[in-house]
Parts: structure tokens; sequence; C-alpha cells
């Protein structure tokens, strides 16, 4: 076990697939508790019973990110089972690829309400239970498109990306004596987020574009790496891609 790892109480969203799963797979083998949130419920409960049979510690918590309500109850839950909460990452995220011209005005919608007000839900709820304990981190999975804008066709996904390290920014900036604040902005990751795009010729770029991509668990690393600083550092920003990666 690692001692800056066991014992603490990770609560993650987006936690079915990709990173969130990973993410939750990684640190519960080193002796975080763990609490998975997603909408996908008999997936969450099946990892959580894969890692409880290996004698690990994970609970599952249905969540909508898109409703405060949800995300509430899901910080909720982890307070309730474990007594505390020390670290939250705010994984869940959608990317809907396709060119402005298209109008395609729900998918806009819908990647703002997870990709921004689910993290500022997220973010809400954590907040005073960090504050009160004097100690907390959150993770906010941001993106290289959030460095430069992925265009055409990820217009909006880079908007809400970008608002995701302005927000980290400004949390850390508030909050940062003692609540650390880490932003992730991931290359192409073997993840679901790929399939987030409707439009088909836009589909064919984003499937061609992800041959490239590494596997979710080199994220899940660099989520550790930020957790096992001491209290005194905060990793504010990492970037990771494929070595191969131009963008």
């Amino acid at each position: 076990m690692n001692s800056a790892i066991e014992g603490k109480v990770v609560a993650i969203t987006g936690a079915s697939s990709g990173i969130g799963e990973a993410a939750a797979r990684d640190l519960a083998a080193r002796g975080a508790r763990v609490v998975l949130g997603a909408r996908r419920v008999e997936r969450l409960e099946a990892i959580a019973k894969e890692l409880a049979a290996a004698g690990q510690k994970a609970i599952a918590s249905a969540l909508d990110v898109t409703k405060k309500a949800d995300v509430d109850a899901f910080v909720g839950a982890a307070v309730q089972a474990f007594g505390r909460l020390d670290v939250l990452v705010n994984n869940a995220g959608l990317m809907a690829i396709a060119p402005m011209s298209e109008r395609r005005t729900d998918e806009w919608d819908r990647m703002i309400d997870i990709n921004i007000k689910g993290l500022l839900y997220g973010v809400a709820a954590a907040l005073p239970i960090f504050e009160k304990q004097g100690s907390g981190h959150f993770f906010n999975i941001s993106s290289v498109a959030g460095l430069k804008v992925f265009s055409p066709g990820g217009t909006v996904y880079s908007g809400t990306k970008f608002a995701v390290a302005a927000i980290s920014e400004g949390l850390r900036q508030e909050v940062g004596g003692k609540i650390r604040t880490t932003t992730i902005m991931p290359g192409a990751v073997d993840t679901e987020l790929k399939t987030g795009t409707s439009d088909a010729a836009s589909r064919k770029y984003v499937d061609a574009f992800y041959q490239q991509a590494i596997p979710a668990e080199s994220i899940a690393r660099a989520i550790r790496y930020a957790i096992e600083q001491p209290a005194d550092v905060d990793v504010n920003q990492i970037v990771i891609r494929p070595t191969v990666q131009e963008f």
C-alpha cells in the first residue's frame, strides 16, 4: 500500500468506463476508498463488486451530473459511507464534434450541461466539506482542446474545456490555501469519449484521430501522482498526450 493513497476517500464521476473506471481501479488497488458515480448503474455495481471481491473498498452511486440533486446526493453518499471526502474527480464529459454550420444546438446544450455545469455542481457539493475538513483535492478533467481550439468541428467542445481550465484556476486562487486543484488535460485517450460524435463526417475524422490514443490507465497514473504529493504541493495542471500526437 502507498501511505499517501491508502485510506483516502475518492469520489469519481463518469466512473463506469474510461478514465473514471481506470482511476477507480488504480486508486482502490492502493488502498483508497472509492465512490463510483455514473448513469449506468449496473456497470458501476459490477465494477464495485469486482473491487470488493479483491478486498478493496468501493461503492456505486447512480449519478447524472446534469442534475444538481444527483451530484449533492453522490457526494453525500461518500461522506455517509466513509465519514469524509478527500478527493473529487470531475471526470464525466461529452465530446460531440461537428461543424458549427450544422447548428446542433441540442449537442451544444448537452456539452455545456455535462462539461461545465456538471463540474460546477461537483465543486458546489464538495467545497463545503473540504472547507470544514481543512483539506481536499479537486481534479477537473479538461483536454488539450482546452489549450488550443479544436477546429473545425470542436469549437463548442473546446469552449467547454477552456471553461474547465478557467474555473479550475479561479478555484485554485480562491481556496488554494488548504484545498488543492489539479486540471488534467488529456490528448487522445482510448475511451468512449470518441463515440459522442453523431455527425457522420466528423465521426470518421474522430475515429481516425483516435488511432493514436493511449490507454486510460495513463491518465489514472497522472491522477495518482498528483494525489501522492505532500499536502503543501499542489500540482495545478498536467497535460498528457500520445508522444505522436501533434495537436
